[in-house]
């Protein structure tokens, strides 16, 4: 008979050591267990619900909402996220995912939340969705439990052996250039506005990932900053999320400047640069697969390794 509480002090070990056997696609450290879920601010022990047979961990749903603020003072009161589950295959189709599942909303419906995501949690996702491929029976347990697909989005890697950057793009970056653009690395005069570009024309994670990225070692040839005369228009990063060097991201170009390719020129200098630092892949874990930007990304070779979907419950 299983036995269910919240997390105590000490269960880490046991929580990465059985997800390390359920998500064998996905595997974990204690590192970035610590770093991503104990360490993140909003982390509440009453959010990560866990089931034992006697000492045994058999399962684990782990809730998490706002405390806070992304940008602002804004703690998104309605909203809160489901960002990893999982059972031991000895357990599942038993019950106990179902219980800590409705413990976990439970949780998030006494603390106001009418929308409950997974698993599209800024800052610290793992995955931004469920990887139906590689988890069915998590895919159907989640739509059991009440969730319906959103959007799905797509993850994307591209080999960088050989990569050069096409003649074409190098004649548009000097037209471009000769217009009164430029693409530089950053410097420290570049921070907070392209910090600030990020946070208001796009998502606050992405403002949060180059000030983190930043203050934890990220160097600034890392980010290359797109201007028109003294405005920023666009930016490209890389080894910003968790230092892995050759993780891209994020990449935005302001709306009101495309079609005019700069996004095109930023994605290839980004990857001539990761080259140049000796690095043989580019990757990142989301965007749309019918955006511009999905688009961009496989006119210029990438190709989609997996896919998401973002699911929602209304409780």
């Amino acid at each position: 008979m299983a036995t269910y509480r919240y997390y105590q002090s000490g269960d880490e070990t046991k929580i990465v050591s059985l997800w390390n056997q359920c998500l064998a696609k996905d595997p974990i450290t204690s590192k970035r267990f610590r770093n991503l879920v104990l360490l993140d601010g909003n982390f509440d022990p009453q959010g990560l619900r866990l089931a034992f047979e006697k000492d045994a961990l058999v399962g684990c749903v782990y809730a998490v909402r706002r405390l806070l603020p992304m940008f602002g003072t804004d703690l998104e009161p309605e909203n809160g996220w489901i960002p990893f589950f999982f059972v031991h295959p000895d357990y599942r189709r038993s019950g106990v995912g179902k219980e800590l599942m409705e413990a976990a909303v439970r949780f998030l419906k006494e603390n106001g939340r009418t929308n409950v995501f997974f698993a599209s949690y800024a800052p610290n996702y793992i995955l931004p969705g469920i990887d139906e491929e590689n988890y069915p029976e998590a895919f159907e347990f989640l739509q059991k439990q009440g969730f319906q697909k959103l959007y799905s989005p797509v993850a994307m890697d591209r080999n960088l052996v050989g990569f050069q950057v096409p003649q074409a793009v190098n004649a548009l970056k000097n037209q471009r250039e000769e217009e009164g653009y430029t693409f530089n690395e950053a410097k420290d005069k570049d921070l907070y506005e392209v910090i600030q570009f990020a946070n208001i024309k796009f998502n606050p994670d992405w403002g949060r990932a180059i000030r983190e990225g930043v203050l934890q070692g990220l160097p600034l040839e890392r980010i290359l900053v797109a201007r028109e005369g003294n405005k920023v228009v666009g930016f490209c990063i890389y080894g910003g999320y968790e230092g892995i060097p050759d993780r891209f991201g994020p990449f935005g170009v302001d709306p009101e400047q495309q079609g005019k390719g700069l996004g095109k020129i930023l994605l290839n200098e980004c990857l001539h640069k990761m080259r140049s630092e000796g690095l043989h892949g580019a990757w990142f874990l989301w965007t749309g697969e019918k955006t511009s930007a999905g688009y961009l990304y496989k006119k210029t070779g990438f190709e989609i390794t997996r896919t998401f979907h973002v699911m929602k419950k209304t409780i």
